[in-house]
């Protein structure tokens, strides 16, 4: 009564009413790049994991507001640098090694749940009389330090002898109400990254590192069914806060080098 061309009245958003196309999922096609510009640490960069997703969502009703965007987890993680016979040190995500839990959040750590918020969500404020038409798009990628010299040493002398990682991703793109945290899964995608560098240490500075095993990245799966989202994946702490560098040392008990934030 009296509501028919009411937008506050048209029935709510739902799945089969959004339309999600162009969808990708890619890994760049080039090789991890190694700079050895540093005698205190190797650093390796990998190839960008890019994702994107053109989306027409319906209108919106009046005094909901949604926001459509990616949301990533860490679901697997071995990151090991090896010295020599004296040991190896570890990124380790302590609750994932144990089993605790299936993920954990790759927030920017400021805005759970999504993996950022510049092109990787869009906020759609009702009432809105016209289905709207955006895109939106994430990367990723590693670029991290390593010590020449043993994490725990006093000195700078050069013992790496191996990089090895292996890091596995889910993201989802996903349509979240604010008010009531209903979600609604468009999409979900499945991407792996590993990198395995082989380090002399006696050779001058600029002629250690070399890349070994493939080098191209597996290029990432979109899936054809939705994968439901673990809890730990939407909020606090994120992975870069989560995890722990450990020194595993060949003989005698493990160090906490660097604790969780």
């Amino acid at each position: 009564m009296g509501c028919i061309q009411s937008i506050a009245c048209k029935s709510r958003i739902k799945r089969e009413n959004i339309v999600v196309y162009d969808v990708s999922a890619t890994i760049d096609h080039s090789p991890t790049s190694i700079e050895e510009n540093s005698p205190i640490v190797l650093r390796y960069k990998t190839p960008y994991f890019k994702a994107s997703a053109r989306i027409v969502m319906p209108p919106i009703p009046r005094n909901e507001t949604w926001v459509v965007g990616w949301i990533q987890a860490c679901t697997q993680m071995e990151f090991y640098n090896t010295y020599n016979d004296i040991g190896m040190s570890s990124w380790e995500l302590p609750e994932l090694r144990e089993g605790l839990v299936r993920a954990i959040s790759d927030s920017d750590g400021v805005s759970y749940p999504w993996y950022g918020n510049t092109t990787e969500t869009v906020t759609l404020a009702g009432p809105t009389s016209k289905p709207l038409r955006f895109t939106v798009s994430m990367n990723d990628n590693f670029y991290p330090s390593v010590t020449w010299a043993v994490p725990i040493s006093d000195n700078n002398l050069p013992l790496l002898t191996r990089i090895k990682r292996d890091q596995s991703f889910t993201t989802w793109l996903v349509a979240l109400n604010t008010a009531t945290r209903e979600k609604i899964l468009l999409q979900t995608v499945k991407w792996r990254m590993r990198v395995d560098i082989l380090v002399d240490p006696s050779m001058p500075l600029g002629s250690r590192a070399t890349l070994m095993g493939q080098t191209h990245q597996d290029q990432p799966r979109v899936l054809t069914h939705m994968e439901p989202i673990p809890p730990n994946a939407l909020g606090r702490p994120n992975a870069n806060d989560a995890q722990v560098l450990m020194w595993r040392p060949r003989k005698g008990p493990p160090l906490v080098v660097i604790p969780p934030k």
